[in-house]
């Protein structure tokens, strides 16, 4: 069935592609679901996916250094881009007793870095990964809700894009 499947999308089948066109961007587009911040634990042996996650926000910056000088042409200030840094916001529901929890609250506590992965699940490989500091990692418990979490990470060096540069083992969160 599946071979069927994939032979009319190269063979111009689903009416030619006038209305199935599963070449466009929203067919091959990354849902956002798919993609979990795992982290290794202590022994490196196990790479555990924070539980209850709801979001995940990997933020990438460079600092701005200006060049401008008193003969920049047309009165406009230059720039170019310095050192580089990223961070990791996460969030969601707290579940008390996994093990990633477990973890994130071990090494917060002992001031410990972390190494993290960047995994989609669906596509079942590593996006990013690197070595963090845990710089907040908050509970929220409100009477008319669900108890939450958030933690954020300061990366400490490279956030390496595992997509151009894949380990020999790619390892699956737990």
């Amino acid at each position: 069935m599946a071979k069927k499947y994939m032979s009319q999308i190269f063979e111009g089948g689903f009416d030619a592609n006038a209305y199935c066109d599963f070449s466009s961007e929203a067919a091959s587009a990354t849902a956002g679901k798919d993609i979990v911040l795992a982290i290794w634990d202590a022994t490196g042996a196990n790479l555990l996916a924070i539980e209850g996650q709801q979001s995940l926000t990997i933020n990438r910056s460079a600092d701005t250094i200006e060049v401008t000088s008193k003969d920049t042409e047309g009165g406009w200030k230059s720039s170019i881009a310095g050192m580089k840094e990223w961070s990791i916001d996460n969030g969601g529901v707290y579940v008390k007793d996994g093990n990633a929890h477990k973890a994130l609250s071990d090494a917060f506590e002992k001031s410990n870095p972390v190494c993290i992965k960047v995994y989609d699940q669906k596509a079942g490989k590593g996006l990013f990964g690197g070595l963090a500091c845990i710089t907040e990692y908050n509970l929220e418990a409100p009477y008319d809700d669900a108890m939450t979490y958030s933690v954020s990470l300061q990366g400490m060096g490279a956030l390496v894009d595992l997509t151009a540069n894949t380990p020999s083992t790619d390892t699956k969160p737990q």
